[in-house]
Formats: C-alpha cells, sequence, structure tokens
C-alpha cells in the first residue's frame, strides 16, 4: 500500500519574512547577552587560565550539542578541552573529571536533572564550575564558581519551545571564551595548523619542500659533458620532464628542460655530438629543502616555471620538485 505524500503550499513572502524575523530576534538575543558581559566573563577566563587540567564541557539536549561545539573549538585554538555527557557521566564517565579540571556547564533553564546529577561529585572534588545558564537564580548557577548569564528576551521559535535563541546565545559565549583565550596565549596561524595537520592551513603551514621533493634514484642527474641523447635517456626515464646538471666534481651548474631541448635543435640540427653544457640554462632556481612547500610555489608563481631544483645548506643538489607534487600535496 502506497502512502500518501503531502503536498505543502505556500507564500514565498511570507516565508522569507519568517526567516527574517528568525534571524533579527537571536541577534537581538546575541546583542543582550554582549550588553551584560561584566567581570564574570573575566573570572571565568582566569579559572580557564589557571586551569591545571582541562576543560570539561557538558549539557543536556540541545545545549549538549552546543557544548560539544565549544569544546571543540576550545581544543582547536590552544585550550585542552572536551565534552562529557552528563547521562553518560552519571553511569561512570565521571572519572574523565579530575580535581584539578575546570567543568563548564550549559542548561538554559539551569535545573537540568542530567547536569545538576553532577554536582555531589564537583562538590566533593571540589572542581571549579563556569556555568552558562538563561536564570541567574537557578539550582547550578548558584553551585557555579562562576555563573555567566546567557538568557534571552525570547526564542526565535513561535511556539516558545524549541531552543533557538537560547543555544545562539550560548553558542557565542562560548565562542567568545575561546577566541578570548586564545589572544591571551598568543595561539597564532602556525599553533591552529599544528592541530589540523590534514586541513589545507595545516599542509601550507606544515608542509615543506623535503616532504614531497624526488630524492636518491628519483634524481635526473647528468654531467656537463654528457650529450644530449645521454641526457634525453636520463629525463625520459625519470619522467619529470628535465634533469639537474651537475660538473664533474657534483656542483650544480644548470638544467637541462624541453625547452633548453628545443633550442639547441635550432640551433644545431645534429644533436648527438652536442654536450649539455652548451645547451643547458645555467645558474637555475633552486629551493632549500627545509622551506615550506607553499614558498616553493609561489617562488614557481612569480617567475613562471614549473620545476626547481632543491638544495642543502651547503647549496648541495638534495632534490627536485615539481609543480604537479605541489598541487598534489593539496596546498593549492
Amino acid at each position: 500500500m502506497k502512502s500518501e505524500i503531502t503536498q505543502y503550499t505556500f507564500d514565498a513572502n511570507t516565508v522569507l519574512a519568517i526567516a527574517r524575523d528568525v534571524m533579527q530576534t537571536e541577534v537581538a538575543a546575541v546583542e543582550a547577552v554582549r550588553a551584560r558581559l561584566d567581570d564574570a566573563f573575566l573570572e571565568a577566563i582566569q579559572l580557564i587560565l589557571n586551569c591545571e587540567g582541562r576543560v570539561v564541557v557538558s549539557g543536556m539536549g540541545k545545549s549538549g550539542h552546543i557544548g560539544n561545539k565549544i569544546a571543540a573549538t576550545m581544543a582547536s585554538t590552544g585550550t585542552p578541552a572536551f565534552f562529557m555527557h552528563p547521562g553518560e557521566a552519571c553511569h561512570g564517565d565521571l572519572g574523565m573529571l579530575r580535581p584539578n579540571d575546570v567543568l563548564l556547564t550549559l542548561s538554559q533553564s539551569g535545573e537540568s536533572d542530567e547536569v545538576l546529577a553532577l554536582l555531589p561529585y564537583v562538590k566533593h572534588h571540589q572542581i571549579a564550575m563556569i556555568a552558562l545558564t538563561g536564570n541567574p537564580q537557578s539550582t547550578l548557577a548558584k553551585a557555579s564558581t562562576v555563573h555567566l548569564n546567557v538568557s534571552v528576551p525570547k526564542e526565535a521559535c513561535p511556539l516558545g519551545l524549541a531552543p533557538t535563541s537560547s543555544t545562539t546565545a550560548a553558542l557565542v559565549m562560548g565562542d567568545a571564551l575561546a577566541v578570548a583565550l586564545l589572544d591571551i596565549k598568543g595561539f597564532g596561524p602556525a599553533d591552529f595548523a599544528l592541530t589540523h595537520p590534514s586541513g589545507r592551513l595545516g599542509r601550507r603551514l606544515l608542509m615543506k619542500v623535503s616532504d614531497v621533493m624526488h630524492a636518491g634514484e628519483q634524481l635526473p642527474i647528468v654531467r656537463v659533458t654528457d650529450s644530449i641523447p645521454d641526457a634525453l635517456n636520463v629525463v625520459t626515464s625519470k619522467r619529470l620532464g628535465f634533469a639537474a646538471v651537475l660538473t664533474e666534481d657534483d656542483r650544480l651548474c644548470g638544467v637541462f628542460t624541453d625547452g633548453d631541448l628545443r633550442r639547441a635543435f635550432s640551433k644545431f640540427g645534429d644533436l648527438r655530438a652536442v654536450r649539455i653544457g652548451e645547451t643547458m640554462t645555467p645558474s637555475p632556481k633552486t629551493i632549500q629543502e627545509n622551506c615550506l612547500l607553499v614558498d616553493a610555489f609561489s617562488l614557481m608563481e612569480s617567475v613562471k616555471i614549473t620545476s626547481l631544483l632543491v638544495v642543502n645548506d651547503k647549496d648541495q643538489l638534495v632534490g627536485a620538485l615539481h609543480m604537479h607534487d605541489i598541487l598534489q600535496a593539496g596546498i593549492i
């Protein structure tokens, strides 16, 4: 038996008006929280800065989802943090919370049973607690070391039931804490990259030339006295489209590319007796192996080339880098 599908109709202007009203209501909620910022926020910051453990975030329902995001934001911006589900905590996971931690709880009412069930453990171990609630007179607010008032004029939900404006306010307060801590600690892009090694920013700030360059047996190397046919064999076998040219005492003196080949053919015609030293490009562009890969890309872009030879701090050839290697690394 096929189920019937309800067909909905709506007025576009009405729907857009509802969406704008929701957003305006939530903007007003954030403005209300912003206007109430006071010394309690500074006390919460100091409490976290003095914490020798981690920030353990806990909340139930929609507050828990917001708490999970706050913990993730803190953890990625230099403040060790994780989320602890209050229901699971009361069935054994409270072992995650230690006396040198700071507990950050979220509950709009301040009366969530699962969160309040944490209080005896918190009191027994004298654990510092920051509470984000919409009711300064609530049980949770009064039990906290620091209370941050995130009450809102009204929910964006027309029924006044679904957490909307209140969760936005709590999220903004959490972001404010995380960013203030980030600034105080001097947490910068390089620090951020260390916690995001798989992201593009992490790769851009961490990946070095030496991580992707061709080295050892992969290096296309010819001698300045080699013939062009011999050099072509090397270029073909190594599949990089160019070769590094070394002197007899292993000093880098040039690079041989397909452009050099075309120019040599136009000049000499018969290339069998022509030596690489007569056709190579001298003083090739190089980059040091410990440079960032993004800097190699910038250099290639600036001089309009697709390959670089890699040297160590003694200017000895140690590798070769092609634009394809950079693109495959995913930093662009």
